[in-house]
């Protein structure tokens, strides 16, 4: 039994004879993939295999597989992530987190620089950052440059900030300067918003901070300032012997039950905007 032989059509026989093929056009709805083996094209369309919510098939490989013992020789460094504020006695990156799905209040017994560090940081950390200050003329020029022409950073008066709306998508990071006896805030710590207190020095005042923090940073202090910190954070002796004589970049950040000395070393753009390292304003 013969078979009739197929032609083509009148406009694609000229180019068979010259041994051209005609170019292949994609269209809106072509995928790169074959037509499913056993079933015959639309008309005008051929069917296509899709990987339903995936997208399109990528290319073929080999899973990568490891043995149980080649397992362990694999690893990742896995830690908290926030501002890095310098690195431990261990040479390993310090890291505080100030970002989190619960209130979180920080009290800093120390100097302008660290607290400005700190801001630089956890703007960079794509956190907004609120100033409550007494003294806005040593933040302004701060405020302007972090961010690089965004708004990160403001300054706020004295008992007017207003509320924030944190989020998990836009943390808040808020900055009491506000002297050795700030008012009661307005803005208090929530989720995904945390307070950093800074108190120049250790007062008779700073028990009820300190009490009240799940934080603490203590940059160098007198050693009358060492009784009340011991008294109110149970800090040991050891520790306290070294807080008088600390070097300008160095603090101890201390908990209930932990207690970490952390060097802080600026980079080239925040000792270029807010110099060397200082314990005193």
């Amino acid at each position: 039994m013969s078979h009739p032989v197929p032609t083509l059509p009148p406009e694609q026989q000229g180019r068979a004879a010259s041994g051209r093929t005609p170019a292949h056009v994609a269209s809106p709805t072509d995928t790169g993939v074959l037509p499913v083996i056993g079933q015959s094209p639309e008309p005008q369309q051929q069917r296509r295999v899709f990987s339903p919510g995936f997208g399109l098939r990528g290319p073929r490989r080999n899973h990568h597989v490891v043995t149980v013992d080649e397992l362990a020789a694999i690893s990742m460094p896995i830690g908290d992530d926030g501002v890095i504020i310098g690195t431990d006695s261990e040479s390993q990156p310090a890291v505080l987190g100030l970002s989190r799905p619960t209130a979180f209040e920080v009290v800093l017994v120390g100097g302008l620089w660290l607290a400005q560090v700190l801001v630089l940081r956890a703007a960079a950390t794509g956190a907004r950052v609120g100033v409550e200050t007494g003294r806005p003329q040593a933040w302004q020029q701060l405020a302007q440059a972090a961010g690089g022409g965004q708004q990160c950073v403001t300054v706020y008066p004295v008992g007017r900030v207003p509320a924030q709306g944190p989020s998990v998508s836009s943390p808040v990071v808020l900055i009491r300067d506000c002297g050795i006896r700030p008012p009661r805030g307005r803005m208090t710590s929530v989720p995904w918003q945390s307070v950093v207190t800074v108190l120049p020095f250790a007062s008779e005042h700073a028990p009820r901070w300190l009490a009240q923090a799940h934080l603490v940073g203590i940059q160098r202090i007198s050693p009358y300032e060492t009784e009340v910190v011991r008294d109110t954070l149970g800090i040991p002796e050891e520790h306290l012997g070294y807080l008088p004589t600390l070097h300008d970049s160095a603090a101890l950040w201390c908990t209930r039950k932990h207690h970490k000395f952390v060097m802080t070393e600026p980079t080239e753009a925040e000792s270029g905007l807010l110099g060397a390292p200082r314990r005193m304003d």
